[in-house]
């Protein structure tokens, strides 16, 4: 599976942005998806992650309430809706797929995107 996110920039704060990411391949809706950032000099940390089917969802407490997790599978795509944002949400944001279920440790995925990158300035 190879991943291509999408739709980063540069936002003020308390606007919204909405993330995708692409993916490839005819096996997507058998991976569970979810989104990590990663701040300047901090570790990797988890955002959001969404089932297979897009049923269930999970999401960090630092963003519960602001962001949305969706897919279309029909469109090998997965979202991340951000509304609310603050200076910290700043960071580059990775769509992960893991094959089966949720995960929020970011080891047991198995593909991961680029990044793309959000800034909220204050």
């Amino acid at each position: 599976v190879q991943l291509q996110a999408s739709g980063g920039g540069l936002v003020q704060a308390g606007g919204s942005l909405r993330l995708s990411c692409a993916a490839s391949g005819r096996t997507f809706s058998s991976y569970a998806m979810g989104w990590f950032r990663q701040a300047p000099g901090k570790e990797r940390e988890f955002v959001a992650t969404i089932s297979r089917s897009g049923g269930s969802s999970v999401y960090a407490d630092s963003v519960k309430g602001r962001f949305t997790i969706s897919r279309d599978n029909a469109k090998n795509t997965v979202y991340l809706q951000m509304t609310s944002l603050k200076p910290e949400d700043t960071a580059v944001y990775y769509c992960a797929a893991k094959a089966f279920a949720m995960a929020t440790a970011f080891d047991g995925y198995n593909y991961w995107g680029q990044g793309t990158l959000v800034t909220v300035s204050s």
